[in-house]
């Protein structure tokens, strides 16, 4: 990517594993200084282990180790004291915030007229509420210095229908408006914003799956075929690349648009 990201300021949520924690090391690789925001423990639904603060300082020393600065802010992204919070925080650090990721992110099982209102609640709030939530406080910033980069991790199950993923579906539909409006309501400050649209892809989430289920994570695999080429998902280095690229010099005239690495899933 040449020069594109050498100090540049990277928010990321959901940052201690997965798609999170890939994104925030590609862009150290590329001279970024990262603000890795995450919950850092259990939460009540779903019920499975998620990023914890051991893996927070694991990924700022993996980070700082390239030669960038890495800010960890620990807090749930329903919670807008806490994002407040990490979002001056970044500022009063490093200056400015160019690049948001939205990533953070849940997913589980269930038919839709068996879901509770707290399960229902959760997923709307964390994928959907987390993303603009998190927006809010970093865009008034971007917009202040006229520049900047929103991409919001939603899915493929943003783009159809999922059995037994109804309320993940809805939120991930969800983002997209959110993409688009902000597309257009950030246009005049050359504020860009775009979401991109993975298959399954090979995170530690698909082990809580699994053990929700009781399942094997072959088997939770299996339920995600459908990809075209031979891959039962897609690896979190997959993500981190398109994401580069999107918030690259490179994609400087993409905005409002849906970007998808399905390995076919959608074609087929």
């Amino acid at each position: 990517m040449g020069n594109d990201f050498k100090d540049n300021v990277v928010f990321i949520t959901g940052a201690a594993k997965g798609q999170g924690r890939a994104v925030a090391l590609a862009f150290a690789k590329e001279g970024a200084h990262i603000v890795a925001f995450d919950l850092g423990q259990k939460i009540e639904y779903p019920a499975y282990n998620n990023g914890n603060t051991n893996d927070l300082n694991d990924l700022k020393e993996e980070v700082e180790k390239l030669g960038v600065k890495c800010l960890i802010a620990i807090g749930d992204v329903r919670d807008s004291e806490a994002i407040k919070i990490a979002v001056n925080s970044a500022i009063k650090t490093f200056g400015k915030i160019d690049i948001l990721f939205n990533n953070a992110g849940i997913a589980a099982y269930g038919l839709s007229h068996e879901l509770t209102e707290l399960q229902w609640d959760a997923m709307l709030d964390i994928n959907l509420k987390g993303a603009w939530l998190t927006a809010k406080f970093i865009i008034p910033h971007m917009i202040e210095k006229k520049s900047g980069v929103i991409i919001n991790n939603s899915s493929i199950a943003g783009l159809r229908g999922l059995n037994r993923l109804s309320h993940y579906s809805a939120s991930k539909y969800g983002l997209i408006g959110l993409t688009k409006s902000w597309a257009i309501e950030l246009a005049p400050y050359n504020i860009r914003s775009v979401s991109i649209h993975p298959t399954g892809v090979n995170t530690p989430m698909n082990d809580g799956l699994a053990h929700m289920e009781g399942a094997t994570v072959e088997e939770i695999a299996e339920r995600s075929a459908g990809n075209l080429l031979p891959v039962p998902w897609i690896e979190t280095e997959d993500v981190a690349n398109l994401v580069l690229f999107l918030a690259s010099n490179k994609a400087r005239y993409i905005t409002g648009s849906q970007f998808v690495v399905d390995a076919g899933l959608l074609t087929g």
